[in-house]
């Protein structure tokens, strides 16, 4: 009898997987040293148990593997969960890393004289058209969402609309930009999400990885 493929766990690109990787080795998870190598072309990576490798894609990308069964586990941020809504994803543990918030923001020059209250319809640039449609629609506020990947804070400043919804940290980005957060619209936070038919399928070997990054995010 073969012996089953490993696990495969998908990790995100870029800020985040710098705040995972302290995780992972408390999780005892060790990957090949390349793995740590921001300059390796690779994107997949053997670690010291032969049950299970890491991937390492786009942070927006993690939940569709997750979701369609390539990867067994990953870690996304709730920003993503929310956006994508796959009904196959199971986000079990909360890890209380990548800590920002998605907000709505508006140059500096229109804070006085804007009323949210008051808006009907509005023009939006953002990568969260689903997360920023269903905000607004919440209050009757009719969303009309111009998709960017990113450089959104561009966005007003070249007339392209007047408002932007994205990610926040510390605001530096936005200040640099002369746009002001306005409205919040979510916390966010990364979590271990897991497909659910693999965790039906290989519940042991999925539950023992689950229980140990729920030690190390409580531990932290």
């Amino acid at each position: 009898m073969s012996s089953p493929q490993p696990l495969i766990l998908a990790l995100p690109k870029g800020r985040i997987l710098r705040e995972l990787v302290p995780l992972l080795r408390a999780a005892g998870i060790a990957p090949e040293p390349a793995f740590e190598d921001e300059g390796a072309r690779q994107l997949r990576f053997s670690t010291e148990d032969p049950n299970l490798d890491i991937i390492r894609v786009r942070s927006f990308d993690v939940a569709t593997f997750v979701a369609f069964g390539a990867a067994q586990l990953g870690v996304a941020g709730n920003d993503v969960l929310m956006e994508f809504d796959y009904p196959e994803v199971y986000a079990p543990v909360d890890l209380g890393i990548g800590q920002c918030r998605i907000s709505v923001a508006e140059p500096r020059e229109m804070v006085e004289s804007d009323d949210p209250a008051r808006w009907s319809s509005i023009r939006i640039a953002t990568k969260y058209p689903r997360i920023t449609q269903r905000h607004f629609a919440a209050r009757g506020v009719q969303a009309e969402c111009i998709k960017l990947n990113g450089a959104m804070e561009l966005a007003p400043g070249l007339g392209l609309c007047r408002r932007i919804v994205d990610l926040v940290s510390t605001g530096a980005t936005l200040a640099a930009n002369d746009l002001v957060e306005i409205e919040h619209i979510a916390d966010v936070t990364s979590r271990l999400i897991v497909n659910r038919a693999a965790l039906k399928t290989r519940a042991e070997q999925l539950g023992g990885l689950i229980e140990r990054f729920r030690e190390v995010a409580h531990a932290a």
